[in-house]
């Protein structure tokens, strides 16, 4: 099987970069559709069943889910047994021809099918091959399979609630599989960068608890950041149960009081203007790091005077960051998004009208755009050359 051309011309920055891609569920797709949006081709190689993603509805195909359609367009779906020698074969053949390969398969199940780096290298000594896995090589976890919730709970995510309430939670958002994903696309454009200047692909490990327990530290490591510990870990001002969104007339408020400038600013608007010079919990930003619990809840008490509209107009003549607590269904008609027209209309094939958000970044002299909608299951084996292979 050869890679059949892209019928469908890309404008962004990686236009002519073939990635091979076999993710599934929301961490491996993320981190495709980034790349696919920045104009690469990219091929999807799905199972018999599809990806899992597929069945998470509504939808109004089966097998054509909300979550499923957002992650995976800019792709094309290419369905392979590679359990069967041809499809094997296939999957080969089309990796000796490509310049990315992305899998977040574990490791012995990529080894049983020969399709680890080894195996793909010897066709293709210049393939940047990623491998987002859970757990890093060499590590007693090595090898591990793990999800969203998994991650939350092991890098710390799902304790840092427990630190606020006392009981801890995953937040509401595949919020480890998005943001490993972004660190794997990255890693694979420097990668590229690197091949660029030296001719040589190269393996890249994208390890889940390794990259999120570093995100999280970066924010709470506190007093262990020194050798030995200068004090607790965690950023009091994240971890306060009073930092907000705070209640006000009408609603709840993001309000940030947060430099010196601001509070000067706040307290004369509320009538104490020498607050920061009486309150020694006021008067610098450590001591009002130190007393975050008591911030939020002076906050918390002088919003309740005004409406929601009437802080905006107040807060913003003063220069002070604040913005209401939208919903979901608020993003949907959100004033800003339409005026940079962040959602574009799109007729799928089989799904009809579809609302999908552009890419947001914008390139001056290589304009990403949305070329092709998340396709059905095996939707493009037509446009490769070896029938015997497709399901």
């Amino acid at each position: 099987m050869s890679w059949a051309p892209d019928p469908l011309p890309a404008t962004g920055p990686l236009a002519g970069v073939r990635v091979l891609d076999l993710t599934t569920v929301v961490m491996g797709p993320s981190a495709t559709q980034f790349l696919g949006d920045l104009g690469a081709d990219v091929v999807k190689i799905e199972t018999p069943g599809g990806d899992s993603m597929r069945w998470v509805g509504p939808w109004e195909t089966p097998g054509m889910g909300p979550l499923f359609l957002w992650a995976n367009r800019n792709k094309r779906s290419l369905a392979l047994d590679l359990k069967t020698p041809d499809g094997k074969a296939a999957a080969m053949s089309l990796a000796a021809e490509a310049d990315i390969l992305v899998s977040n398969v574990r490791p012995q199940g990529l080894a049983r099918l020969g399709l680890d780096y080894q195996s793909v290298r010897q066709t293709n000594e210049k393939i940047i091959y990623c491998a987002a896995v859970g757990y890093g090589s060499g590590g007693p976890n090595a090898g591990k399979a793990v999800y969203d919730d998994l991650m939350q709970a092991a890098s710390g995510i799902a304790g840092l609630f427990g630190a606020v309430d006392g009981t801890p939670r995953y937040a509401p958002v595949n919020l480890c599989d998005r943001i490993v994903g972004l660190y794997a696309a990255s890693a694979i454009t420097a990668a590229l960068y690197h091949r660029e200047k030296t001719g040589q692909g190269q393996e890249i490990e994208v390890p889940m608890f390794e990259t999120m327990a570093q995100f999280v530290l970066s924010d709470h490591i506190g007093g262990a950041a020194f050798i030995p510990p200068k004090g607790p870990m965690g950023y009091k001002r994240l971890l306060s149960p009073t930092r907000g969104p705070y209640p006000t007339k009408d609603g709840f408020l993001a309000i940030v009081v947060y430099t010196d400038k601001h509070w000067q600013a706040f307290s004369a608007l509320i009538g104490q203007p020498g607050l920061m010079q009486t309150d020694p919990r006021f008067s610098s930003m450590e001591s009002r790091t130190q007393n975050a619990r008591a911030m939020g809840q002076f906050l918390s008490e002088q919003l309740q005077a005004r409406t929601n509209a009437e802080w905006l107009t107040l807060l913003h003549d003063i220069d002070i960051p604040a913005c209401p607590v939208n919903s979901i269904e608020d993003l949907a008609n959100d004033p800003h998004l339409q005026a940079v027209n962040f959602f574009e209309a799109h007729t799928h094939p089989t799904e009809g009208a579809l609302n999908v958000a552009k890419f947001p970044i914008r390139f001056a002299e290589s304009p990403v755009n949305i070329r092709r909608l998340a396709p059905n299951l095996g939707e493009h084996n037509s446009e490769f050359s070896n029938p015997k292979a497709a399901l």
